[in-house]
């Protein structure tokens, strides 16, 4: 049982409510500490390539010690595969908002603006992970829309079929990313 504020009296209320910012500067402390982490992985992975790179080089950009990354990720492959949803992430909530009747006008928009000048550059990326051997096969290179081919058939889905049974593109996204790159770690 808590007590209120009156009960517990001045003083005790002004330490709770201390305890509770100190909660929350904890945690907008791991927040930044996390996403620095994850920050400096993107620009090593994305320098170096995923075999290459070192958590010692990923540590010192984000201005961490080594061992503070594995607070938050199990290992090198699981903070790759934590950023790799982090990505994707902002991109599923923003399919998933996307009303279908809007999407003929804004897809030839988005096709020419961002599609057709990054696609080019996903898959120099991917041909140069399948040559370090980051990746088993070619197929992602080759086809790079596979990494967004699960967010393509939610649209799809959720339009049709989404009164009857809606998808969770989240979860679809997980499942699609642990078959493409293993399964997840627990972060």
């Amino acid at each position: 049982m808590v007590a209120s504020p009156k009960k517990m009296g001045k003083r005790g209320a002004a330490r709770a409510g201390q305890g509770a910012v100190r909660q929350d500067a904890g945690a907008l402390r791991r927040a930044k500490r996390r996403a620095a982490i994850l920050a400096a992985a993107l620009e090593e992975f994305a320098a170096r390539g995923f075999a290459a790179t070192r958590l010692d080089d990923v540590a010192r950009r984000a201005g961490v010690a080594k061992g503070t990354i594995y607070l938050y990720f199990r290992d090198k492959e699981s903070l790759f595969q934590e950023l790799v949803r982090a990505m994707l992430s902002p991109l599923a909530g923003t399919i998933e908002a996307a009303a279908l009747r809007d999407l003929p006008i804004r897809a030839e928009v988005y096709y020419r603006e961002v599609i057709a000048r990054v696609l080019p550059v996903i898959r120099a990326r991917l041909a140069l992970a399948v040559e370090r051997g980051e990746l088993p096969h070619d197929a992602l290179a080759r086809f790079p829309q596979l990494l967004v081919a699960p967010a393509l058939v939610a649209i799809i889905w959720n339009g049709l079929f989404g009164r009857f049974a809606p998808l969770d593109i989240r979860d679809l996204m997980r499942a699609h990313l642990d078959l493409l790159f293993g399964a997840r770690s627990v972060t």
